[in-house]
């Protein structure tokens, strides 16, 4: 049996932030959040510079005549194509430098998924009730909190919990790793940018999985998180794995609409 996504996709502003940096695309292969990051629009063309590469090779990582271990260097290296492009973006428009933006992407095949990730946007697996993080926070906090020398709670409303030790900026020496996940029918996924992460808590956005609906909700994550101040861009991906069918669909959220 062939399996592919369903997935729906939202973004929205927050109650503070004047533009959305985040930029996130949604298909029966591949599933995509980049949370965008540098003043004068930099973030916004940073995350939609990492999804707009991502939607170019979207035909080659999909096509099932290449091999699978090719298809799994071309989706790892596009990191350094998002990586190459800021940096030329860059060079052209120096109002722009320092732009960088986080990548978290999943992209189907066969009956697995490949993760890459960079930064803290997160991708989290819902299973048999379960909410399991698969992504990994490549930021100052996350280290902390390996070494002990920070608690969880501490963490999660630390002023500097979104300082980044990874991210897509133009030469940003990045060490991109891909996971691979074995699924099944009816397993479901969350991306999302931190918009959501630092201000509801895993438990939190459990509770909320298993009192809604599929169809409502990303509105009430959204409306959950903005109920607490929502300070940032909110963009969420949630994507269940069903059967394929030959409806090909492809659709961009955000910055990079």
């Amino acid at each position: 049996m062939r399996l592919q996504f369903n997935a729906i996709a939202q973004s929205d502003l927050g109650l503070v932030r004047d533009g959305n940096e985040d930029s996130a695309l949604i298909s029966p292969n591949l599933i995509a959040v980049a949370d965008g990051m540098g003043g004068h629009a930099g973030g916004e063309v940073a995350s939609a510079i990492a999804i707009n590469t991502l939607e170019k090779l979207l035909p080659v990582i999909t096509d099932a005549s290449i091999d699978i271990d090719s298809r799994e260097d071309l989706f790892l290296n596009i990191s350094y194509e998002v990586d190459a492009e800021i940096l030329q973006v860059s060079k052209e428009k120096p109002e722009l430098s320092g732009m960088g933006t986080t990548l978290t992407a999943l992209t189907l095949s066969d009956n697995k998924v490949d993760l890459l990730h960079i930064g803290d946007s997160r991708c989290y697996r819902w299973r048999d009730k379960k909410l399991e993080k698969l992504s990994y926070d490549h930021t100052v906090m996350q280290e902390l909190l390996d070494q002990g020398r920070l608690t969880p709670e501490e963490v999660f409303d630390h002023p500097q919990r979104s300082l980044l030790t990874q991210a897509l900026m133009g030469d940003s020496g990045i060490d991109p790793v891909l996971m691979s996940y074995e699924i099944k029918a009816g397993d479901k996924f969350l991306l999302c940018s931190d918009g959501l992460t630092n201000v509801l808590s895993e438990l939190e956005i459990t509770k909320i999985i298993k009192a809604t609906s599929d169809d409502q909700l990303l509105d009430e994550l959204i409306n959950q998180t903005k109920a607490k101040g929502a300070p940032d861009n909110i963009t969420i991906v949630w994507a269940e794995v069903v059967e394929a069918s030959s409806e090909i669909k492809l659709t961009k959220f955000g910055a990079a609409k």
